[in-house]
């Protein structure tokens, strides 16, 4: 997601661009200011909870702790009028709260866990290729919509609704799969970017320490999709048969996506143009002019009720199915095109490499002023993103006392309370247990391979 991303020593930080909705039921007038972020910032963002989740288990009392753990990573703060300060770091969770109120980020981007401070990199400049260099990041993918504008209809560039949003959720439920089922991954945090897509952050500690190499190699397992807008194919799927994941993945949720909601919602053969897409992905002249003349025809005669798109493309599949016998090539023709116009659209790059910096959760959009918020993938299908808190929505539920809570927590009377709550419960709680265990084995080790050697 080019617009919500930067790479290492990049300052060309795009932010993509939308009105905000109008708000209804507020007392707060709707939009995005600095004077509201800093409210935001001051009452509602979870900084506590990021500074644990960046700690990794490492502000504990534990003698296996690194102390200098957290101080090693990179922040990017993107300022008003443009202002772009990258290498930021802090010592505490305080030193990052005081610098968030006090700079008023418009967003906040996290980087990687550096070998060094940060802030004190030129000191090491001279040290060769070794003197400053990423040492942890998170696994981490970027899915954005506007990727997918050459197969959705209702929509296009950074715009978003109901009819083209399932993109993502499919996005999700693959990928997430994958990872967990196949990768052994557990610590997965999926989050909503605000406004035009969604990135994933895999937190187990394997996946932090992944080389650029390791990276690349995971991304390209998720690769399917490889065609561009002057391509008539996008997708080739090699070999005699789909590849396990590829399979599952088809069949537990992109045929059924496919067919149940795509096919209908961007009238993908109500139209001649759209039409004429698919059928220039069919290798066989004539399979595709049997296909054209039978739909031309049906325009002019049918009084069918079923609905046009889930009818022709029956015939698609039936004609091709019978062509099959005397065709080679066109057996896997159907998945292709399945797989074309569904399958998760990965932004490669931010992958592979251990520099990039990705938006952080919780932050506000500064088009939409929506709160990029954490999805749950287990009901990723639930997820509004019209409905996502606003934060001129937050602020007017602070100031009307929409919201009771027995808590101390300000984000608690207001309707981010439930996206928090998930952040720790689902998320943050798991994943510190896994690090304070991995901390404690780890310091075991050392202690035993310290009384071995000395026994020696």
């Amino acid at each position: 997601m080019t617009g919500e991303e930067a790479g290492n020593g990049r300052d060309d930080m795009l932010i993509d661009g939308c009105e905000s909705e109008p708000s209804q039921e507020n007392a707060v007038p709707d939009g995005f200011n600095v004077d509201y972020l800093k409210v935001y910032y001051g009452k509602l963002f979870p900084h506590d909870d990021m500074f644990r989740w960046m700690s990794y288990g490492n502000d504990g009392k534990h003698p296996g702790c690194d102390h200098s753990y957290f101080g090693r990573r990179e922040f990017s703060f993107t300022l008003d009028n443009d202002i772009y300060l990258r290498f930021q770091s802090f010592n505490s969770a305080s030193d990052m709260e005081k610098s968030i109120n006090e700079k008023c980020p418009l967003k906040i981007d996290i980087g990687p866990v550096y070998n060094v401070d940060p802030a004190k990199r030129h000191a090491y400049a001279q040290d060769g290729d070794n003197g400053f260099t990423p040492v942890e990041r998170e696994l981490v993918f970027d899915v954005d919509i506007s990727d997918y504008d050459d197969v959705r209809y209702c929509c296009s560039g950074a715009d978003v609704c109901l009819d083209c949003w399932p993109l993502m959720t499919v996005a999700i439920k693959v990928i997430d799969s994958g990872l967990r089922d196949d990768f052994g991954f557990n610590h997965i945090l999926w989050v909503y970017s605000g406004r035009r897509g969604v990135h994933c952050w895999v937190c187990d500690g394997k996946a932090r320490r992944l080389n650029n190499e390791q990276r690349a190699a995971i991304a390209d397992y998720f690769r399917v999709y490889k065609g561009n807008e002057n391509s008539q194919k996008k997708v080739t799927l090699m070999g005699h048969a789909l590849h396990p994941f590829l399979a599952r993945s088809y069949t537990d949720v992109l045929q059924k996506f496919f067919e149940g909601k795509l096919l209908c919602s961007q009238k993908l053969f109500s139209h001649e143009d759209r039409f004429e897409k698919i059928l220039e992905m069919i290798p066989d002249e004539t399979a595709t002019s049997e296909l054209r003349g039978k739909w031309q025809e049906s325009r002019r005669t049918s009084i069918s009720k079923e609905d046009i798109n889930v009818a022709r493309w029956g015939t698609l599949k039936k004609t091709l199915q019978l062509r099959s016998k005397k065709v080679l090539g066109l057996g896997r023709c159907v998945e292709e095109i399945v797989f074309s116009y569904a399958y998760p659209r990965l932004d490669m790059e931010v992958s592979k490499h251990m520099n990039h910096l990705l938006k952080a959760p919780f932050c506000i959009h500064p088009k939409t002023g929506r709160v990029c918020v954490p999805i749950d993938p287990d009901c990723c299908e639930e997820f509004d993103p019209t409905t996502v808190p606003t934060l001129a929505k937050l602020l007017g539920e602070l100031n009307m006392g929409v919201m009771r809570s027995d808590g101390n927590d300000e984000w608690d009377k207001t309707s981010l309370g439930k996206s928090v709550r998930y952040f720790r419960s689902y998320f943050l709680q798991p994943l510190l247990k896994s690090c304070k265990e991995e901390i404690e084995s780890s310091y075991n080790a050392k202690l035993q391979e310290s009384k071995n050697s000395l026994s020696w």
